[in-house]
């Protein structure tokens, strides 16, 4: 079943996971790993203190898609330093059948991968800036456009699938015409007439008019 955000619920409803690495630190004298540390630190309190339910956080690692198949949270935050871009791409892979909003927060200011991570399913990159007063609109934004980009897809989805449909049931017509002699008002009805007696969708009675053909064929 897809995961999408729920309609006209409160922030503090919305199960987020935190995709982020250890803030242990093993290194004392390791300024950047401090530094990503408390950065990261910073990201959770900012959610904490604005009223999101921050469920769990996770490690980017092999374990991460049924991690979140378990958890089934709404939304996925990506805490990713400019070397940890693998991070992204486990989450990817996690949420491939169940699609969910994704935010990455990094410190990278390249924005060279921006495009690159927007095409994989990234809802918003943010870059640097992780004051509690921008979480809130950012994960806002997020959602809204998550919400967005997924009824386009299921109107995209509904097209195809409505003219692939077409498409099958105009080539049971053009075999019954050929085969039986019969004007396409004819074919279309005949079609018609079986899948209500079936009880079945004609698109369905036309691919196995379809499959039958061949068979005999």
């Amino acid at each position: 079943m897809k995961a999408s955000s729920k309609k006209n619920q409160p922030h503090a409803a919305l199960r987020i996971v935190v995709v982020a690495p250890d803030l242990v630190v093993d290194d004392p004298s390791d300024d950047h790993a401090h530094s990503q540390a408390e950065r990261s630190r910073a990201l959770r309190i900012g959610l904490l203190e604005s009223g999101f339910n921050l469920i769990a956080t996770l490690p980017a690692d092999v374990f991460l898609a049924d991690r979140i198949n378990q958890l089934q949270p709404d939304l996925i935050i990506v805490d990713a330093e400019s070397e940890a871009r693998d991070a992204l791409e486990h989450v990817v892979f996690a949420t491939r059948d169940a699609r969910r909003p994704i935010v990455l927060f990094t410190d990278d200011s390249d924005t060279t991968h921006v495009r690159d991570a927007v095409a994989v399913g990234v809802s918003a990159y943010i870059v640097d800036g992780l004051s509690s007063a921008r979480i809130r609109p950012i994960l806002d934004v997020a959602m809204a456009r998550f919400d967005y980009e997924e009824r386009l897809r299921l109107e995209r989805d509904d097209a195809r699938s409505a003219l692939q449909e077409r498409t099958v049931i105009d080539r049971a017509k053009a075999l019954l015409m050929e085969r039986q002699g019969l004007s396409e008002k004819e074919a279309f009805t005949k079609l018609r007439k079986v899948a209500m007696d079936k009880g079945l969708k004609l698109a369905d009675i036309a691919q196995r008019t379809l499959d039958m053909a061949d068979l005999l064929s």
